[in-house]
């Protein structure tokens, strides 16, 4: 259906998105300022505790710091409520009390057809309903009750049964005045071959309805009851209605769930989600008879952003996962991905439920295990690695899995994961002699090599970052030196966005900062708003003595000065951090016999440090609180001087 010109404009006009999105969450009234139309609340997209989800009203946009969710009101009303583009405009318009566009013909035709589809379906749960309850179903009654699902729970599910008769639905349907061509089109019924009357597509079979986001029943898997059945479940076939590789059993109340922290499990067949939901577990969901699919993972995604895959505790369930696992590995980003709950031997989600209760069910929840770990774990299973070529096999096959990660940084981090557990597997691997080191067991010196005893540290150095830091001092006096220049010049945070998200902090302190300064840095704060903002994260840093010298941190140092000093410090932050990973990697690399690139790689990373350091800073108005003769940085000079040792202590001999 095409919208006339201006249609969309005036609907977002007319509708506050703070207002719609109101419903949904629950505004941090602190952080909010309504007045100017800023509203922050914990993100309905992703469980969180804290307010990172941003709504401007005058605009009419969100977005998650923490997931990245963003788009204006019809986009959230599709991504909350999985409703289509048109459905959500039609919801709006209702609220906003606009007529929709008058619609062609032939689209209405279409719209009216799907009705009456869904009629017949809802038609076809009331007859395997009423089945259920005859004599002829006092078998599939008998095997509810051993699989334990009480009166209770069968209506909650709509579960019917399929008489084994071969014109049973028909005749009902047609009988109630259903067009025949509606029947087989829906899927219940289907003609033969040869020509004749249509005959039920279920019989002999228990029914579960399986139905949309919207509640509406749009197909059925039945369960056999005969051992010698073609197959023990089956599916509705393709129809206008249903997609089999589209839908989820159970994702509508799923969804529903996910707002009270539920989490989002993803199990094998509609008896273990029946199972998980009857236990508690109300975000559960089935895929339909067949492996997931990529559109399956996305609709996944949309309503949680790390579901847990529930394994049956088998082989089968297992190659399952892994299946799973190379699917989604392309598809995986920062903010979506899988955990897996390994089952015992032998059990799927209702076995286990059935023996040991939910609290069982619960750790392994807790326990679930990362994506990375599952995929390294395969790689490994049953392997031994007593020789070069099968580690350089491994190897290869962890390469070939990293490549397929689209995301950069995730790919940094799986290569870390990956980098650990090899460590751990080969730890029994004499280890190469490092400077540095003494493994002798005597004395401090080995081969002319004497390690130096560090100089003491200022007294307010003490505890500080840089003396319990995990990177050098240099590197974290110019993270911190970053940091708090830009609270000082809240109006350069936009400039230097990209920068500061790619910035690699250590320390929870400064992550805290870094974090606060990415949510206020595409609202231009000013220094007053960015100061209630930040609170003491950074006034901390501030205090800092050595950062006294620092003329840059004050708020009325001259902004062009911040801005070069900035501009400068990020390119030799970035240049050193890169260099320190590339050496980091080649000392592993030189544990485990590293190929002829090795020496190269050192030396472009050497190379493009020195670069870094040897750039002369900008000039400025005032040599005597930024530059001096010699090119360097302010911070540079600091550093040279290692402003955080006591003076007047000789370096021991």
């Amino acid at each position: 259906m095409s919208l006339p010109p201006g249609f969309l404009d005036e609907l977002r006009t007319r509708v506050s998105i703070a207002q719609v999105i109101g419903r949904a969450v629950t505004w941090d009234l602190r952080k909010s300022n309504q007045g100017k139309g800023d509203f922050w609340a914990p993100c309905p997209f992703h469980q969180e505790k804290s307010a990172s989800f941003h709504v401007d009203d005058r605009k009419g946009f969100y977005y998650c710091f923490g997931c990245q969710a963003k788009g204006d009101v019809l986009t959230f009303l599709r991504e909350s409520q999985n409703l289509g583009f048109m459905e959500a405009v039609e919801t709006l318009a209702r609220e906003a009390g606009m007529a929709m566009p008058a619609r062609d013909p032939g689209e209405r035709q279409r719209a009216d057809h799907k009705t009456q589809l869904i009629e017949v379906m809802e038609q076809a749960v009331r007859y395997y309903r009423m089945q259920l309850m005859g004599s002829h179903a006092a078998e599939a009654r008998a095997y509810l009750d051993r699989r334990g699902l009480s009166e209770a729970q069968r209506e909650r599910w709509h579960i019917g049964f399929a008489p084994d008769s071969r014109h049973g639905l028909w005749q009902h349907l047609t009988q109630a005045g259903v067009a025949p061509e509606l029947i087989v089109e829906a899927g219940l019924c289907a003609r033969p071959d040869g020509g004749g009357q249509p005959y039920d597509r279920f019989r002999g079979r228990i029914m579960f309805p399986i139905r949309d986001a919207r509640d509406r029943c749009i197909a059925f898997g039945g369960r056999a009851m005969a051992e010698t059945a073609r197959a023990k479940y089956l599916n509705s076939p393709e129809t206008p209605l249903f997609d089999k590789g589209r839908t989820l059993y159970n994702i509508g109340p799923a969804r529903a769930a996910m707002g009270k922290g539920t989490p989002l499990i993803v199990a094998e067949g509609y008896m273990d989600v029946i199972a998980l939901v009857g236990a508690g577990f109300e975000g559960a969901v089935a895929p339909l008879g067949t492996a997931i699919t990529e559109d399956q993972l996305r609709l996944l995604w949309r309503v949680h952003d790390e579901p847990l895959v529930a394994l049956d505790g088998d082989t089968a369930g297992l190659r399952a996962g892994h299946r799973l696992a190379d699917l989604a590995l392309p598809l995986i980003t920062a903010g979506h991905s899988l955990r897996f709950v390994l089952l015992p031997g032998g059990q799927d989600p209702d076995d286990l439920l059935r023996a040991s209760g939910a609290v069982a069910m619960k750790a392994l929840i807790d326990r679930a295990v990362p994506m990375a770990r599952l995929l390294w774990d395969r790689e490994i299973a049953g392997q031994v690695f007593d020789s070069p070529e099968r580690r350089a096999a491994l190897d290869q096959r962890l390469r070939a899995l990293l490549a397929r990660l689209q995301d950069p940084s995730l790919r940094e981090h799986y290569a870390e994961d990956f980098r650990q557990q090899r460590r751990a597997l080969f730890s029994d691997r004499a280890e190469p002699f490092r400077p540095g080191t003494n493994r002798g067991g005597g004395g401090g010196t080995r081969g002319g090599w004497r390690k130096s005893t560090p100089e003491p540290s200022l007294p307010g150095t003490r505890g500080s970052l840089l003396a319990a830091g995990s990177g050098t001092a240099d590197e974290e006096l110019r993270v911190i030196s970053i940091l708090t220049v830009l609270a000082a010049h809240p109006d350069l945070l936009e400039e230097f966005d990209d920068r500061l998200l790619a910035l690699e902090t250590r320390r929870p302190d400064l992550q805290d900062l870094q974090r606060a300064l990415l949510r206020v840095s595409h609202t231009a704060p000013d220094a007053e708003s960015l100061a209630d903002e930040l609170g003491d994260l950074v006034q901390r840093h501030l205090a800092l003595p050595y950062l006294q010298t620092l003329p840059l941190r004050r708020a009325r140092s001259d902004r062009a000065e911040a801005q070069r000093f900035l501009d400068h410090e990020f390119r030799v932050l970035a240049a050193t951090q890169g260099g320190a990973r590339e050496t980091l990697e080649a000392a592993e690399q030189i544990a485990h016999l590293a190929d002829e690139g090795l020496t190269w790689r050192l030396e472009q990373a050497n190379s493009e440090r020195e670069r870094a350091l040897k750039v002369s800073f900008p000039d400025t108005v005032d040599d005597s609180d930024t530059a001096a003769a010699d090119g360097k940085s302010p911070l540079t000079r600091m550093i040279e001087q290692e402003i955080w040792v006591k003076k007047g202590r000789s370096r021991p001999k």
